[in-house]
């Protein structure tokens, strides 16, 4: 997205870095940091439209290109500690759309015609997401993933550890893909064995395809003799 490393007319919604003296557990929620100005100063960069930060807190990276040309790379630094709700769980309870049709571009779209409520809508979701910038990464390279590298588009799987093991190969069936993957990558609300985000990578067109991806299907997570007690 487009920002600025200045608040302007045109740049008034903050990315974050995240405070040095952050409590452990639950902290300020979304509502709360944004009325009171608790992270006044922790200014990373400054972007003109808060779903577009909020969709980039969701994904946990991301990338901001200034007026200048240069490009500034986002990685997750950390959270607020508030539990995550979905804001499409929220507009699918507002009688916006039956679940099955609910879509990052249904979201976009009905704040195009509710400009007035976006705030009070993401205010429904108290978890916050602070960044950090990222340095040394080639500009063809994916975002850091939780293994500390580079994440592969339609080839890296985001998973819960507690359930599939980091690195390990996952094979994947859905509707729309049957192939081989690696679990490389965590998130916030990724949870249980049978959830997880596939990484389609940046742009427009990755971005069309990752908001419309809501498959069921099946996962096999192929692991050593060892780890499976058989």
């Amino acid at each position: 997205m487009a920002g600025s490393l200045f608040r302007d007319d045109g740049f008034t919604v903050p990315v974050h870095a995240m405070p040095d003296d952050l409590p452990e557990g639950p902290w300020l929620t979304r509502r709360q940091i944004e009325e009171s100005g608790a992270l006044n100063g922790h200014e990373i960069c400054w972007v003109s439209d808060s779903l577009d930060l909020f969709f980039m807190q969701v994904q946990g990276s991301g990338r901001v290109r200034l007026a200048d040309g240069r490009v500034i790379r986002l990685g997750f630094a950390g959270r607020n500690g508030q539990p995550y709700h979905s804001i499409g769980t929220e507009l699918i309870a507002r009688g916006v759309c039956p679940a099955a049709q609910m879509s990052m571009q249904v979201i976009r779209d009905w704040a195009a015609q509710h400009p007035e409520a976006v705030q009070s809508l993401l205010w429904c979701n108290p978890s916050y997401v602070f960044f950090r910038e990222m340095g040394g990464i080639a500009p063809e390279q994916g975002p850091i993933g939780a293994l500390g590298v580079s994440v592969t588009p339609l080839r890296t799987l985001a998973v819960d550890p507690l359930h599939i093991p980091m690195g390990a190969p996952v094979w994947i069936e859905t509707a729309g893909l049957r192939r081989l993957m690696v679990a490389q990558d965590t998130g916030s609300a990724i949870k249980g064995p049978e959830r997880a985000d596939v990484f389609c990578g940046t742009g427009a067109e990755a971005g069309a395809q990752a908001g419309a991806m809501r498959d069921r299907g099946r996962m096999f997570a192929l692991l050593p003799r060892a780890m499976t007690g058989l």
